[in-house]
């Protein structure tokens, strides 16, 4: 898979994937796993879920950088406390 650093960390940017990019479908569907085991635990099979995770990088305080993830997470098939009850589940495991 071509690879491409991002203007903002001192690459050429383009078109090609970067590392960011990779890293954010990676955890987003690591974070669905998880919810789909916590689910489990309680009997409830989920479908329809989506887990899009957003990937900001910037400096850090002493040098280098870090990374930041904010998801956003549907569970269209069941109701909201429960949902939200399945994703704090899901962010521990």
């Amino acid at each position: 898979l071509p690879l491409s650093i991002p203007k903002g960390l001192g690459g050429p940017g383009g078109a090609a994937t970067n590392p960011e990019q990779l890293f954010a479908a990676g955890y987003a569907a690591c974070f669905d796993s998880a919810l789909a085991f916590v689910a489990g635990k309680r009997a409830l099979k989920l479908t329809g879920t989506s887990v899009r995770a957003t990937v900001a990088i910037g400096p850090r305080d002493g040098g280098g950088f870090a990374l930041s993830v904010e998801l956003a997470v549907s569970i269209p098939e069941v109701p909201r406390d429960v949902a939200q009850d399945l994703v704090e589940q899901a962010d521990k495991v």
